[in-house]
């Protein structure tokens, strides 16, 4: 499952961001936080072990999770890329609008400059 699919969900979410909180929980103490059943609460974790968001490490009976700084890695980069992505986009808009003002004599049909 993907990372976005998986975040998708909002207790999944709500899940990550406890996490990013606490730096690590037992799957008890954070079903704790929800009010679904310890099964459905499993089932949100599983999901985020198979999208590679959160690690779990066992000890003695308890399930202790954490966040997967790979995970989290892999989520930033596309953040990245994407913020890369529209600051071309809108560099050139903020350009090609600079162009269009000075053409045609700081006017518009209809629309207001906003004062910076």
């Amino acid at each position: 499952m993907s990372i976005f699919a998986a975040l998708a969900d909002p207790t999944r979410r709500s899940i990550v961001e406890l996490l990013a909180r606490s730096g690590q929980l037992s799957a008890s103490d954070i079903g704790h936080h929800f009010p679904i059943s310890p099964p459905a609460v499993s089932q949100h974790l599983k999901v985020l072990r198979e999208a590679q968001l959160v690690q779990v490490e066992t000890r003695a009976q308890q399930r202790i999770y954490t966040l997967n700084p790979a995970g989290m890695d892999e989520l930033e980069d596309w953040l990245n890329r994407t913020r890369r992505f529209w600051s071309i986009r809108l560099d050139a808009l903020e350009k090609q609008l600079k162009s269009t003002d000075k053409n045609s004599g700081g006017k518009h049909d209809g629309v207001r400059k906003k004062n910076r």
